[in-house]
């Protein structure tokens, strides 16, 4: 377990050290012990940080995230809470997950279409089912 300041953890974790202390505001992160006035952190909360990092990106709100993390019954299972959150954010993931994918295929299209405009090749697969 190697202790890192502020700046360290942050440049490892890919953001600004005013992130890491947000997220220590709202709970997300615990705080940290102090050596001399200075936040010293354990290596290992750069997994929770990946974590949270991905849950904004992908749409999480901070209470979301603070459930997803903390979520747990006090003999390891996960709560009912924790559960129905899970379920509802994977089915919204799942529904942009289609979404990027039908936005992906039509890109892929206009990569290889030679038409001059979007309702050109439009019409070529109204009537021909490719362009």
């Amino acid at each position: 377990m190697a202790e890192l300041g502020i700046g360290q953890l942050a440049a490892l974790a890919g953001l600004n050290a005013s992130a890491l202390r947000y997220y220590e505001s709202v709970g997300l992160l615990p705080a940290p012990v102090r050596k001399s006035g200075q936040r010293r952190y354990d290596d290992r909360l750069l997994e929770r940080i990946n974590f949270i990092k991905i849950a904004q990106q992908t749409g999480c709100t901070i209470q979301e995230i603070s459930v997803l993390l903390e979520g747990f019954e006090s003999d390891g299972s996960i709560s009912d809470r924790w559960e129905q959150l899970a379920m509802k954010k994977r089915s919204e993931l799942e529904q942009r997950k289609q979404q990027l994918n039908s936005m992906i295929q039509i890109l892929d299209s206009g990569l290889t279409c030679k038409c001059l405009s979007w309702s050109e090749c439009i019409d070529k697969i109204e009537t021909n089912g490719t362009c």
